[in-house]
């Protein structure tokens, strides 16, 4: 019980390393927080602080999620844990919920979308493709990232339910629960979002920009 406990910690704690309110701050001289939505993720940092920006904290949030998995699997290694799969899906957890409620930045963080996708990617390359393509075509289409963003936390359940091969750690189970979680966790972050897209009032993204 240990190691899960502080593989959770761990996740945590990479997850509430904010690299939208740091690169905001190092490059555009504001918190990001402070600015446009007030949403310390890459899509605010690309209307507010440019798309350097935005593609650094991009590239850094995706790298959370698969820095954490990977010291899961690492630590699963060395120590021979039972339930490896287990400890991958709590650090899966872990990381998103830092992201979100970062310690080092008064609990006030992103979205967890592009930490989200680094883990279901390392977790298992076949459905996190999926869906990164899936919210691309609905981003492409709409011009909403959050209902990209949204609907592909929906699906990664769906996938769950018939994909079972290519996952980094097939011992075990409870990858359809923890799909289940990530899935509610993101939905939750996006509440207000998703109220704006039922009231057709929801900011849209242009990509020519």
């Amino acid at each position: 019980m240990s190691f899960y406990i502080i593989i959770a910690i761990i996740a945590y704690c990479i997850g509430s390393i904010n690299f939208s309110v740091i690169l905001s701050k190092k490059l555009a001289g504001f918190d990001i927080r402070q600015k446009g939505s007030g949403n310390a993720g890459s899509t605010n940092m690309l209307r507010s602080a440019g798309k350097k920006a935005a593609i650094l904290t991009l590239i850094c949030d995706i790298l959370k999620g698969v820095i954490a998995i990977g010291i899961a699997i690492l630590i699963g290694n060395i120590f021979s844990v039972t339930d490896k799969a287990l400890l991958v899906q709590i650090a899966g957890i872990a990381v998103v919920v830092g992201h979100t409620y970062p310690i080092f930045f008064g609990f006030k963080g992103g979205k967890g979308v592009a930490t989200s996708l680094g883990v279901i990617i390392i977790a298992n390359w076949q459905i996190g493709l999926i869906c990164l393509v899936f919210a691309l075509v609905l981003m492409a289409l709409t011009k909403m990232v959050s209902l990209g963003s949204c609907g592909a936390a929906v699906l990664f359940p769906v996938l769950v339910l018939f994909i079972n091969q290519n996952y980094i750690i097939s011992e075990g189970s409870g990858y359809f629960i923890f799909s289940i979680l990530l899935a509610i966790l993101v939905l939750f972050n996006h509440r207000s979002n998703i109220k704006r897209i039922l009231n057709g009032t929801e900011n849209k993204l242009s990509f020519k920009k």
